[in-house]
């Protein structure tokens, strides 16, 4: 005897939902990936700044879409690590790497000269950004990804950042604390509709700060917290009425048209080292969806606001460094537009090698920048001993 026909599908069960966009046309393509920028604080973090060598280009491209691969390889060894790497391109670079269009807001690192402190522009085709729990990590990382530059980029600054008790830096204060949380956060980091071709991407600035330790030490702490803008101890605010208009939290402090905060994501870490000559200092990471915010915060540490003054910070820590990036989503990584076809030329110097014109200086500032050693290395000798200016 046979058995009857199975049904298709049991008349008890709702029928399955057709899949996205079959019956009002192709579906939505997924929003970009970002690369893992909001990624929480770290205990470690290794910051290498490199510029590519003339011919260097077809292996920085090469490196790009291996960039995750290494990580995992990485990753994968310690699960709890929390392994992240990120990567910014810098101005000069992009036109060497990629042919077609430009990050909108991509363009090198504007020095600032006060009237006693100075925001240098410094030389950076890419950063890398590794960060873990623990050193070990970033330290295996960073040696496959220098390894893989070998001969075709030069490293001209890294800095090996550690965790400072509960998120302090050196100089005692804890450091992010306005950082912004949740959807805010990625509000803040994230380029949207404003420039389509580069949604989900994100700008950061990196700058070296080097600390006069003595000198801030000799302060009192009451002295300490003016200069900060917060308490030391239990890190709150301190009330505008007590708060000075030059401490660092009253001039990085930034506002939109309608009175709403503009925020970035900061990622600071002190670094230090006890050699003779060794260097104490705060490595400044700050991404945003348009560097425009973070670069006003800048024009009020250096330049004042009003103009004229500076923040109290810069008494006792120098800027040495400075590079702008544009960090693409990880599918930009994972598959590049193609290389322009003058790829394997090196390209010329332009604004952030010879120096950035100093066209937010003050009235009587110098406005020529002297250029960068030729070698593409800082040339800043003992950084510690830096003067300000």
């Amino acid at each position: 005897m046979e058995s009857e026909p199975v049904p298709s599908a049991s008349p008890l069960l709702p029928e399955p939902a057709p899949p996205s966009g079959a019956t009002g046309g192709p579906a939505p393509a997924p929003p970009p990936q970002p690369q893992d920028v909001l990624t929480p604080l770290t205990g470690a973090a290794v910051f290498l700044v490199l510029t590519i060598d003339p011919g260097g280009e077809r292996a920085v491209r090469d490196l790009l879409p291996d960039l995750a691969g290494l990580r995992r390889s990485v990753g994968f060894r310690a699960p709890d690590g929390g392994l992240a790497c990120v990567a910014g391109i810098g101005s000069d670079a992009w036109d060497r790497l990629f042919a077609g269009p430009r990050p909108a807001e991509l363009h090198p690192f504007r020095e600032l000269v006060g009237p006693r402190h100075r925001a240098p522009a410094t030389p950076g085709d890419l950063l890398l950004h590794l960060r873990a729990a623990r050193m070990d990590l970033c330290f295996e990382l960073a040696g496959l990804l220098t390894g893989r530059l070998a001969g075709a980029a030069t490293v001209v600054d890294s800095a090996e950042g550690f965790r400072y008790f509960d998120n302090r830096d050196l100089l005692g204060f804890v450091d992010g604390t306005e950082n912004p949380e949740g959807r805010a956060a990625a509000a803040a980091v994230t380029v949207g509709a404003e420039d389509p071709a580069f949604a989900g991407g994100s700008y950061v600035i990196v700058q070296k700060y080097l600390h006069d330790l003595d000198a801030w030490n000799a302060l009192t702490v009451e002295q300490q917290e003016l200069a900060v803008g917060r308490t030391k101890l239990t890190d709150v605010e301190l009330p505008d009425a007590v708060k000075p208009p030059d401490s660092h939290v009253a001039l990085t402090g930034v506002t939109g048209p309608d009175g709403e905060e503009l925020q970035i994501m900061r990622f600071n870490m002190p670094f230090g080292s006890f050699a003779e000559g060794g260097e104490f200092g705060t490595y400044f990471i700050g991404y945003a969806a348009t560097p425009a915010v973070t670069e006003e915060m800048l024009r009020n540490m250096f330049l004042g606001r009003p103009p004229g003054g500076h923040d109290r910070l810069l008494d006792f820590s120098t800027a040495v460094t400075g590079s702008l990036f544009h960090v693409p989503t990880a599918d930009f990584l994972a598959d590049p537009p193609p290389a322009p076809p003058s790829a394997s030329a090196s390209a010329p110097v332009s604004e952030s090698r010879a120096g950035a014109r100093a066209a937010d200086a003050p009235t009587g500032a110098p406005a020529e920048i002297p250029a960068t050693a030729s070698d593409g290395s800082l040339a800043i000798g003992s950084l510690k001993r830096t003067p300000a200016r």
